[in-house]
């Protein structure tokens, strides 16, 4: 940065890094009236919530990011009034899970609906669920923040426990007949990157199973980029500043602010503070453990993927992989170092329900499927052959891909290391201690820096939140004010 910017800088705050949770702090503290500039090392806002054409001009792929679970659960982005800023679809059909034989588990918006097709089983995966769907915003607001807290609703507290202790130990079979009902938890939980079972892949498997059947999981018309531009246009409506192309080595690169907030991994805000971080801080960032990668596969398609239960074919995203044994194999495979035969795939088709996606009578398929840390493997072919397993014709359907291993995830986004997108291991003590043991785990004891991203509470997921909490403790301690900026749209 050229002397000429340093000197004319008169901000209150700089931010580091527009993905999701950079811009929610952005927003945050522009609607506080404060003077806010964001600074970004590639030339598009977004990070993992970005939108580009990677396979064929027309055909419009979500970077990572594609289907959006939080977008209506998230307090930060109901306070923002996402919903009246972004046009969504909520597909009937939360998530499908094909099996063998052209079976398939389908978890439709309406559980009642999904405890039928689930027959036997269906009333246990009602009980299992019900408590959680008709909570669901209570679920948000638990999960949603640092786990140190009391929690506001200890009721559904309990019912949340007592289910993810059930579905994160050996007896996670144990209420189930079938193999529908287990096969549809597991890849759900599975979107973790945690060996199976264990408690913290549990937790977050049954918040985002209650999410489908309450308010669904709804997919942006015009990709994940449709909410990161909403963010924008929101900050430059209140005088904020976006400096894209610019990337950031050092705090001492930056100008002159009362508060920098940081949407970057532990490892990078290790590097940019230097000795301006005091040792006692410096050794549990450097402890912070960094969990398993995804390898990404996009692809331009003639026809939509032809599934053998055609029912799959309404859903907003499908989870490719088997039973639960056979996921769970997958899963911890990864977790030891292997790269599995018969992968767990993450699968989503938003050209069935957002024709903007691509030309008309075409389809744009988005899949990534988890690889150990900074595999260098490039997983097209493994992904081709097991959607092939229960969709026999794919390969026939595909026009063109675009294919990344784990290091060119990191290579794309630093703050994935190693292919991590969850910029951290949720597991249960690092979702305790994330990346600190604290109730103010976004506050450094670097003066005036803040923690911003998914490496801090309450982790991985487009949500905001960890930079909604991290501006709103900037406010606290720098600015002396717990009260909280109107975010509305109308505000």
């Amino acid at each position: 940065m050229s002397d000429d910017t340093r000197s004319t800088a008169d901000l209150d705050a700089v931010v580091v890094g527009a993905g999701p949770n950079g811009l929610a702090a952005a927003v945050t503290l522009a609607r506080a009236g404060l003077r806010v500039r964001v600074y970004e090392r590639a030339d598009q806002a977004g990070g993992g919530a970005a939108t580009k054409e990677l396979t064929l001009p027309g055909y419009r792929h979500d970077v990572c990011s594609a289907v959006h679970p939080l977008a209506f659960e998230s307090r930060f982005f109901r306070e923002f009034g996402l919903r009246e800023r972004v046009k969504f679809v909520t597909p009937e059909i939360s998530f499908a899970h094909p099996l063998d034989g052209g079976r398939a588990g389908i978890a439709y918006h309406d559980l009642n609906r999904t405890r039928e097709m689930l027959g036997r089983d269906g009333g246990a995966y009602e009980r299992l669920m019900r408590p959680l769907v008709e909570r669901s915003t209570a679920v948000a607001e638990f999960t949603g923040g640092p786990l140190l807290r009391v929690p506001r609703d200890p009721v559904t507290a309990l019912a949340f426990g007592l289910r993810a202790l059930e579905q994160g130990s050996p007896l996670w079979n144990v209420r189930f007949g079938d193999d529908v009902a287990p096969a549809m938890l597991t890849g759900v939980a599975a979107h973790t990157i945690l060996s199976q079972p264990s408690l913290a892949a549990a937790g977050a498997g049954l918040a985002l199973h209650a999410y489908a059947h309450a308010r669904g999981w709804p997919i942006p018309v015009g990709g994940s980029q449709a909410i990161i531009d909403a963010m924008v246009d929101d900050l430059r409506a209140h005088e904020g500043e976006l400096v894209l192309g610019h990337e950031v080595a050092s705090l001492r690169e930056l100008p002159r602010a009362r508060v920098t907030l940081l949407d970057v991994t532990p490892r990078a805000l290790v590097r940019m503070a230097g000795d301006a971080m005091p040792p006692r801080y410096r050794r549990p960032l450097e402890q912070f453990r960094y969990g398993g990668g995804v390898a990404k596969v996009d692809f331009a398609l003639s026809e939509p993927v032809p599934w053998a239960e055609p029912e799959i074919r309404r859903a907003g995203t499908v989870h490719v992989g088997g039973t639960r044994a056979e996921i769970a194999d997958a899963e911890n495979d990864v977790n030891r170092g292997r790269l599995p035969e018969r992968p767990y795939v993450l699968v989503s088709q938003p050209s069935l329900f957002d024709p903007s996606r691509a030309p008309a009578g075409t389809h744009t398929l988005w899949t990534y499927t988890h690889v150990p840390a900074r595999s260098p493997v490039d997983r097209q072919e493994a992904v081709i052959r097991q959607i092939e397993r229960f969709a026999p014709g794919f390969r026939d359907t595909i026009l063109a891909t675009s294919s990344r291993s784990a290091v060119d995830v990191e290579r794309h986004n630093p703050n994935y290391p190693g292919g991590d997108i969850g910029a951290g291991a949720p597991t249960l003590w690092q979702m305790l201690r994330r990346p600190v043991l604290s109730s103010d785990p976004w506050h450094t004891p670097i003066p005036g820096v803040y923690l911003a991203s998914a490496s801090a509470s309450p982790g991985p997921g487009v949500h905001g939140l960890a930079g909604w909490f991290a501006a709103r403790s900037a406010l606290r301690h720098d600015f002396g004010t717990r009260a909280l900026p109107d975010l509305s749209p109308h505000g």
